[in-house]
């Protein structure tokens, strides 16, 4: 569907031929302009926020979520302190090494998944699920007769049996 800042209006004047020229100029722009990108691959928002959805929040891990000492034990300043840069660092870079070698394949891996199950998705189970739908209405007209052949008698006499059954309480 084509947005509305690419609709343009165009009015008829038989009497400007110079205004006609420039509307046809800007017509002709507006069609060749390319749209832009969608705004998952737009480079402001991209850096700035890449889990919008909040997907991975059980994944900030911050230094002070993993180690920590008690207030009797405690190791040096300096100790602490190079010991909460050394997590950080090595947690930073192992995670920019490692995406930058898996990232790639990985993304193509689950493309490739998703591809495969809405390829599955299309073309098998939708396509089941409207022939169990047509066959519905004889299935069903086949089982409602064996439940009025066979169930329904075996219940309504059941039922007549234990209709004369009264059960009182009391507080004895």
């Amino acid at each position: 569907m084509m947005s509305d800042e690419y609709l343009v209006e165009c009015n008829i004047n038989d009497d400007d031929d110079e205004e006609e020229d420039e509307e046809e100029d800007y017509v002709v722009k507006k069609i060749y302009e390319s749209p832009p990108p969608p705004p998952q691959f737009s480079s402001s928002t991209s850096v700035d926020i890449r889990d919008p959805c909040g997907i991975n929040k059980h994944l900030k891990v911050e230094f002070s979520d993993v180690l920590a000492e008690p207030a009797s034990t405690r190791s040096y300043d300096r100790v602490w302190v190079y010991s909460g840069i050394g997590f950080e660092s090595a947690r930073l870079w192992s995670y920019r090494c490692l995406s930058a070698i898996c990232a790639v394949p990985l993304s193509c891996l689950c493309g490739c998944l998703f591809a495969l199950l809405a390829c599955m998705h299309i073309w098998c189970v939708m396509p089941c699920i409207q022939v169990c739908h047509s066959c519905l209405p004889c299935v069903r007209s086949l089982w409602m007769s064996l439940v009025n052949i066979f169930i329904a008698p075996l219940l309504t006499s059941a039922a007549r049996c234990c209709s004369g059954v009264y059960v009182l309480f009391s507080k004895e």
